[in-house]
């Protein structure tokens, strides 16, 4: 499928439609007279928040306030995001009314091969031992990703955009309930990693707890540099070394070098755009997964979910069903498409998605398979184990252009490992560790040289027949994050509930065999209604969603961000 080239100011249905069928929309001949907008910021901790709107007050774009929102993320939700780690933005020009996707993902060093998470006897690293290995760390990909943003759409200098983390980190922030009991469950592999112990530690050795206050004089010294030098803080320099020589420690050491961090480039891609009633949604493309999102969504067009209710089993059931038949599809074939065919096209044909819809039936039955689009090609089946984790924030300014934004650095506290105040990630885990099978083929998603593992995240934006904005959504939690974004679409859209009311309704999140969920958050006759339907619900584990939504209806702002978290949606009028 060619993804979509520009979204035009006066997008006529018929262009949506074609844009279903993966043919680009023409050049827009001009661009939309200016507005004001009221500004918003939905993040996932009111620090960030508010360190976003800080930025839009003084004038700052949207990129602007998503550079000054990570920075305080990776301070205050360490355990999420951070700029140790990697990001997709999507990003809407509210003059030209286009989209285009930054993507931030980390690449594997150019030393590595498809052994990557192979022990000495050919077998997979338990996951413990990988995700706290120097081998589980990617080239970062934010600071990068946010720097060429930048270039493109920042107003405001970049040295000053760093200053509100920086304090915060100097004086210390308040230790939050959620971060506290991520620091008291030692439920994680990382939670006995020496840099975590150290880091939430207090001087007389008792571990920090919500309530605190926690100081970090190192991130505050290298937001200085950041700020001052610009992203090559990051990527050479004595940071970058700090970096290599902790990644070459301890067992299963990376491979990572300096010309590693040098060389890591971002891509800016066009966005992965289809329809979905009356809206033009658009997502990044591979190697994120906009495609299984999409799937999903045109699967469900093909039931009469919108007919029914967040009270009715049935919905819920037709949920499950197209969840599966989508991520049967997008565990088999997607991957970085600079190192594997994904048939993006054939994943979306309207006749191939009618046919899987077809697959769902009365009940429940075993997995489905994936099925075979056209231009698929036979990979090995897939054996990722993908860890929860990441944070998702949304970002409106003054002139109509709107930031979504899904970053990470993979699991809890990422690898474990942090350098200059802040975590590195371990998001080659995402990678299957087993990259062939036992014919010998290689799976989408193996590792190699320089390669971007796949990711769930799928940060949207949806657009009227006008190309206005209308919305954006997206989300944290592993491979559950394209549910969780169904979900609420559904929910906002079909259901019409407040975007606070959708990102609210328990999830559920149905792959392959195991059908997990919220169970106390349903209703008896739900789970009673999902049981003779041949679904039994068990609880979910992990960091659950984190869900971030935007939507504007009759004019008006519908903020909502997820109650599992601790973040606030917020809009303003735009300064005079």
């Amino acid at each position: 499928m060619t993804p979509i080239r520009t979204v035009l100011a006066a997008l006529a249905l018929t262009a949506l439609a074609a844009c279903a069928n993966g043919r680009a929309a023409p050049r827009p001949q001009s661009a939309a007279p200016a507005r004001h907008h009221q500004i918003f910021v939905a993040a996932a901790n009111p620090l960030a928040t508010e360190a976003g709107l800080a930025v839009l007050r003084r004038g700052g774009s949207a990129v602007d306030a998503a550079i000054a929102i990570q920075a305080m993320l990776s301070l205050v939700e360490p355990q999420s995001s951070g700029i140790g780690g990697g990001a997709f933005m999507t990003y809407y020009d509210g003059r030209t009314h286009r989209i285009t996707v930054y993507d931030g993902r980390e690449t594997a060093p150019a030393a590595a091969d498809e052994r990557l998470f192979l022990g000495a006897d050919g077998k997979p690293l338990s996951f413990p031992a990988a995700v706290l290995s120097g081998r589980s760390t990617g080239v970062p990909g934010a600071v990068k990703m946010l720097d060429l943003a930048h270039g493109d759409h920042g107003r405001l200098p970049w040295r000053s955009l760093f200053g509100d983390a920086q304090r915060m980190a100097r004086v210390g922030f308040i230790v939050s309930p959620r971060l506290g009991r991520f620091l008291a469950s030692g439920g994680y592999p990382e939670s006995a990693a020496p840099d975590v112990i150290a880091y939430f530690t207090n001087a007389d050795g008792t571990r920090v707890k919500a309530g605190d206050r926690l100081a970090n004089p190192a991130y505050a010294e290298f937001l200085g540099r950041l700020a001052a030098q610009g992203a090559k803080a990051l990527y050479a320099g004595p940071t970058a070394e700090r970096i290599v020589a902790r990644l070459h420690q301890g067992d299963h050491s990376s491979a990572m070098t300096l010309a590693d961090l040098a060389a890591y480039k971002p891509v800016k891609r066009e966005p992965l755009c289809g329809t979905y009633r009356i809206y033009l949604v658009c997502t990044p493309p591979p190697p994120a997964s906009g495609v299984g999102l999409l799937q999903l969504l045109a699967i469900l067009e093909h039931s009469d979910i919108a007919a029914r209710g967040p009270g009715d089993p049935q919905a819920w059931f037709l949920f499950a069903q197209a969840s599966r038949l989508m991520y049967a599809d997008r565990d088999r074939y997607v991957g970085d498409p600079a190192f594997v065919t994904v048939p993006v096209a054939g994943m979306l044909d309207p006749a191939y998605v009618a046919a899987r819809a077809k697959l769902i039936g009365e009940t429940a039955g075993p997995a489905p398979a994936p099925g075979v689009p056209a231009g698929a090609p036979a990979p090995a089946a897939d054996r990722t184990l993908e860890p929860v984790g990441t944070s998702h924030f949304i970002v409106g300014d003054a002139d109509g252009n709107v930031v979504s934004m899904t970053t990470t650095v993979e699991s809890i506290f990422g690898s474990g490992r942090m350098v200059d105040g802040f975590f590195l990630n371990n998001q080659l885990t995402d990678f299957t560790f087993q990259p062939r099978d036992e014919q010998g083929r290689l799976a989408a998603n193996a590792p190699a040289a320089g390669k971007r593992p796949r990711s769930s995240m799928t940060p949207l934006i949806f657009l009227d027949a006008q190309g206005d904005f209308v919305g954006a959504l997206g989300s944290a939690g592993g491979n559950s994050i394209l549910a969780y974004v169904a979900k609420s679409m559904v929910a906002a859209i079909d259901w019409n509930l407040p975007m606070q009311e959708a990102i609210a309704l328990p999830n559920l999140v149905a792959r392959g065999a195991a059908f997990q969920g919220e169970v106390t958050k349903y209703s008896p006759d739900i789970l009673q209604g999902l049981a003779a339907r041949g679904i039994a619900l068990r609880p979910g584990q992990g960091e659950d969603s984190g869900l971030q939504g935007v939507m504007i209806r009759d004019g008006r702002f519908d903020g909502g961000y997820d109650p599992r978290r601790e973040g606030r949606a917020t809009a303003e009028d735009p300064p005079r």
